[in-house]
């Protein structure tokens, strides 16, 4: 486990900018990648104290770029110079083993070293983890998936084909897309700027939540916004779908909340997607490209 007076040591060549020590700059980036890859240190971390419930650890990101800053650029082509690939030599990919216990299935993903991969993670091609994502155990990361750099991923999360989920490197102190344990994430979706998704929740497919992005909570019916300090937040157990309509007399787009406080005849994956919830979402959506008002959905959807 990397200490505080680590930390600070990176701190300290980070400020020095080009002038650091390029050894010690590399020594620092190479101590905090294996601790990254291992899984003893994270971009960001539960923190109860938190209004968000996690904090971001900005020094991480620092010690980071210090590995781009002073890594030089290398080959890195594979089969005999006939998959061309060249890269700096402080970022290469990660090397996973049998026991490790993870599904890497052959096809063309690659995870950078410095990303963690818990056990009974399942990595269908190709998909592409970068350096200081965090991925816990038993999650599904399917085809067409990119979990940004310093992303965070819950366990048992079901990220489904073609779901961005945005990195953050810079600034420093921003912080990451976060994942809770349990989460659906539809497919095509993508979640980017420090969006975080609770426990439970389901983001439905072809939803793309951004920082300014408004999302309309249903149930309670508020506007869900970001603020100066904090980022979304997406409520435990809410189901979120996209929609376009005219709310307060300009058109827009938002996402809806439909659904908060799922039994738990309905959390697990498999009856979430069961028929009658089908037809409900696709009702609202119809009913909210129609344009009708906040009042007649909050009067006609409640679960």
């Amino acid at each position: 486990m990397l200490d505080r007076d680590f930390a600070l040591h990176v701190e300290e060549l980070f400020a020095q900018g080009d002038k650091a020590d390029a050894l010690a700059a590399r020594g620092a980036f190479i101590r905090l990648r294996d601790a990254l890859g291992a899984g003893d240190v994270r971009a960001a971390e539960p923190d109860p104290s938190s209004p968000t419930g996690w904090r971001c650890n900005p020094w991480v990101k620092q010690g980071i770029l210090l590995g781009f800053r002073f890594g030089r650029l290398v080959d890195q082509s594979m089969d005999h110079g006939r998959l061309a690939f060249f890269d700096k030599d402080t970022m290469p990919l990660k090397a996973l083993t049998l026991d490790r216990h993870v599904r890497l299935v052959p096809g063309g993903s690659a995870i950078r070293e410095g990303a963690f991969i818990g056990k009974g993670v399942i990595c269908m091609p190709p998909m592409y983890v970068n350096i200081g994502a965090y991925v816990n155990e038993c999650t599904l990361i399917d085809s067409h998936v990119l979990v940004g750099s310093c992303a965070q991923v819950g366990k048992h999360v079901h990220v489904s084909a073609g779901a961005q989920i945005g990195g953050v490197i810079e600034p420093i102190g921003a912080m990451p897309v976060i994942i809770e344990d349990h989460a659906l994430i539809g497919g095509n979706t993508g979640l980017y700027e420090g969006v975080i998704v609770k426990k439970g929740a389901v983001i439905g497919a072809g939803t793309i939540i951004t920082r300014s992005t408004p999302v309309y909570d249903l149930p309670n019916g508020q506007i869900i916004k970001a603020s100066e300090h904090q980022p979304i937040v997406i409520p435990e157990n809410a189901v979120v779908v996209p929609a376009s309509t005219i709310q307060r007399g300009s058109q827009g787009t938002f996402l809806y909340v439909v659904k908060e406080n799922q039994t738990a005849e309905l959390r697990p994956v498999t009856r979430l997607l069961h028929r009658p919830l089908r037809q409900r979402l696709a009702a609202i959506a119809m009913d909210c490209i129609r344009g009708l008002g906040e009042d007649q959905h909050v009067r006609s959807h409640r679960f």
